[in-house]
This record gives structure tokens, sequence and C-alpha cells, in this order.
């Protein structure tokens, strides 16, 4: 097997998680794809990065709040927020 073959094996793989996973997040996974690709070349000498690379793509916290505010028309607007953070590397926020 060419490395390069090994790498396609990953790729499929790293891919196909995030399609089982989150199928209603086309952009998240248009994003993780393109990615993906573009570590071609790193794939190619170091295919066990593959296992980096999926335990970047799950996050590691989600947080989910609530904004209230009142509208031009004096109605009462709720609307919900997120913030999602996929890696502590660099530090927590």
């Amino acid at each position: 097997i060419r490395d390069h073959d090994v790498w396609c094996c990953a790729a499929q793989r790293l891919l196909a998680v995030v399609d089982k996973r989150d199928p209603h997040q086309p952009e998240f996974r248009q994003a993780v794809k393109e990615v993906v690709e573009s570590l071609i070349p790193v794939f190619d000498v170091h295919p066990e990065y593959a296992d980096v690379m999926e335990r970047l793509i799950e996050p590691e916290r989600a947080i989910q709040f609530r904004v209230a505010w009142l509208d031009d028309k004096g109605k009462i607007q709720v609307n919900r927020g997120f913030r999602v953070q996929y890696n502590q590397a660099i530090g927590p926020y």
C-alpha cells in the first residue's frame, strides 16, 4: 500500500465519522472536508495524525445560552446562542 492510499482510507474514515455524527450540519461537514483535503501532504508523511484530527473534530465542550431582547414593537424576543470549543491547546476560553 502506498502512503497516499493509507491517507485516502484515513480521510474517508474521518469524513464518515463527521457525516454520521453531524448529518444536519452541511457547513461544518464542508469545512472538515476542506481541512482534511488540505492536509494530504501531512497525512502522506504522517498517517498517524489522522487520529489527532479525529480528536480535533469532536468538540470538547458546547455551551448553549439564550439572549432575550426587546424588538422595535416592544415585544420580547428570545434567541439561542452557541459557543463551541474544539481544543484547549492554546488555553481555555
